[in-house]
């Protein structure tokens, strides 16, 4: 019998997982990724027996490799919040999916361990741009605005770090970024005990003033839409751009692309006064999907590019 822990790189993904493993300790391979490396299940080659935890990836993107470790026997616990399709209707499939726009994997694990390791869903929910739902899981931890700040802070940085073409990109590889917080309870200590979250928060600021001082190519009341260059500082910024432009303009919808040598990478932020229609947008183009409220698309052919904005426009009016 193996463990596999099959977790998205980005702030969600990790601190699922460290949430679940400082409730149950165990000995698993980790298998992780960039943050729009989503289909990890067929990265494993489950065997009779074998024991999966999948967290922070799409159902939808990982059927196929779920039904096939399914009927090899394998047994999967399946956590996310991302639009999952059909589940598996198996006695080894356990799933705790929940799709709402205020939700995040994290959230979603603080609700099945009833709160034990609550400090890490609410580092993940300000990872995932979810700050309201942030704030009101910490209310019951009494943190001051400093406490709450720094949480903050950290959850951007580790989701920061998932962004990228490959794992060149990144400062650090998910996997070895989680075994850093693997052995801390209380992310407080994890800031001021591991230079990691300084490295992350400095280059971070670094990259995000450089996307900042970006014109968008269209913007109006309802939406506005920035394309940054073929640059690795670009791939590993677009999803903190994209966040803070939801932030600062919470009634106008945000796609931020990224050129690569053949397309875009895009990202799709809803408005936060109406989190919707991002993961309904993105789906109709082959390689989109996500949630309702942030959603994006792998790869955008140029010749799509007008088809996209003209969809953007469309959507969100």
């Amino acid at each position: 019998m193996k463990f596999y822990d099959i977790f998205n790189g980005d702030a969600d993904g990790i601190c699922s997982l460290h949430q679940l493993r400082l409730d149950e300790p165990r000995d698993a391979e980790l298998v992780t990724g960039v943050k729009r490396d989503t289909a990890l299940v067929a990265r494993v080659d489950a065997q009779a027996g074998d024991s999966l935890t999948v967290l922070d990836v799409s159902l939808r993107s990982n059927a196929a490799a779920v039904a096939r470790a399914l009927q090899l026997g394998a047994s999967i616990e399946y956590f996310d919040h991302h639009a999952a399709g059909e589940l598996p209707l198996h006695p080894a499939f356990r799933a705790h999916i929940d799709t709402a726009p205020d939700i995040c994997t994290s959230l979603i694990v603080d609700s099945h361990l009833a709160g034990r390791h609550r400090l890490w869903a609410v580092v993940a929910a300000f990872g995932d741009n979810l700050v309201e739902s942030a704030i009101r899981a910490a209310q019951p931890l009494e943190l001051d605005h400093t406490e709450l700040a720094r949480l903050h802070e950290l959850g951007e940085a580790i989701n920061y770090n998932a962004y990228g073409e490959s794992i060149d990109d990144l400062h650090y590889h998910p996997a070895d970024l989680y075994q850093l917080i693997a052995p801390y309870r209380d992310p407080r200590h994890f800031i001021f005990d591991e230079p990691v979250f300084e490295v992350l928060k400095q280059a971070g600021a670094e990259d995000l003033a450089r996307a900042e001082d970006l014109q968008p190519e269209f913007a109006n009341d309802a939406a506005a839409l920035y394309v940054l260059p073929d640059a690795a500082w670009s791939r590993r910024v677009n999803g903190v751009f994209s966040n803070r432009l939801a932030q600062a303009e919470p009634q106008r919808a945000h796609a931020v692309l990224v050129t690569k040598a053949d397309g875009y990478v895009v990202s799709v932020r809803a408005p936060r006064s109406n989190p919707v229609g991002a993961e309904t947008l993105c789906s109709v183009f082959s390689t989109g999907g996500g949630r309702q409220a942030a959603a994006g698309i792998n790869h955008l052919p140029q010749q799509d590019l007008a088809r996209f904005a003209d969809a953007f426009r469309a959507a969100y009016k």
